[in-house]
């Protein structure tokens, strides 16, 4: 699928790891739609709706980011988790919710954005195989 034009909400809480998440992003032909640091943040871009999919850190600032997982599934948004967790650190309900492992390959969140927006649960992801 082809990711050209896609607008990406990124929901990371530090600052270097977002802007080479927003290079990649770039590079791939999206366009970042909107960034949010904290869960409130993310809440209230969720709730604006301006944007294809969302990539969501699973732990903003020590705090899990499954209320916006929540929020973006009852409003029918597909997105994808990057974590340093594991699989296993999602709750059951988001377990076959597309995922890269951090830190990840280019190639590995154009995999998980891809299977997020055809709405393939649990699409190519590498995340459990690069638990540590």
């Amino acid at each position: 699928m082809e990711l050209s034009g896609i607008r990406v909400l990124l929901v990371e809480d530090e600052s270097l790891v977002a802007m080479l998440v927003e290079d990649m992003l770039t590079d791939l032909g999206c366009t970042v739609a909107g960034h949010a640091g904290s869960v409130p943040e993310a809440l209230e871009e969720a709730r604006a709706g301006e944007f294809d999919v969302a990539l969501l850190d699973v732990s903003l600032d020590g705090t899990n980011v499954f209320p916006v997982a929540e929020a973006l599934s009852a409003q029918g948004i597909p997105f994808a988790f990057a974590s340093g967790y594991g699989r296993t650190s999602l709750p059951e309900a988001f377990r076959t919710t597309p995922a890269v492992p951090k830190p990840f390959q280019i190639e590995e969140l154009s995999a998980a954005l891809t299977a997020a927006l055809l709405g393939s649960k649990g699409g190519p992801s590498t995340l459990s195989a690069r638990t540590p």
